[in-house]
């Protein structure tokens, strides 16, 4: 299956709640390559690669998140393919 990268914006209750590594974990989980970081707005950010079905099962968790997150929008941008060697918790811009 081919691979694509997808860009996400999460916003709601999702700084502060373990977010970040909750997706890194999850990404590890579904075989998904990319980063997460929280933004100064309040919102986190991830950079996704793996194949269409492991990226919509990353989509469908982030708008969960993990127990205390409160989840309002996941934007969702398409962008042009990028390897990643891991999933990585990057540093907040």
């Amino acid at each position: 299956m081919p691979l694509i990268t997808r860009h996400f914006f999460v916003q709601g209750r999702v700084q502060g709640v373990s977010y970040r590594v909750s997706t890194q974990r999850q990404a590890f989980n579904l075989g998904v390559t990319g980063w997460v970081r929280n933004l100064t707005d309040g919102r986190v950010e991830v950079l996704a690669t793996a194949t269409s079905e492991q990226i919509k099962q990353l989509e469908g968790w982030l708008w969960q998140g993990p127990e205390h997150a409160e989840v309002v929008t996941v934007e969702v941008e398409e962008t042009e393919l990028i390897h990643f060697a891991n999933f990585e918790v990057a540093s907040t811009i």
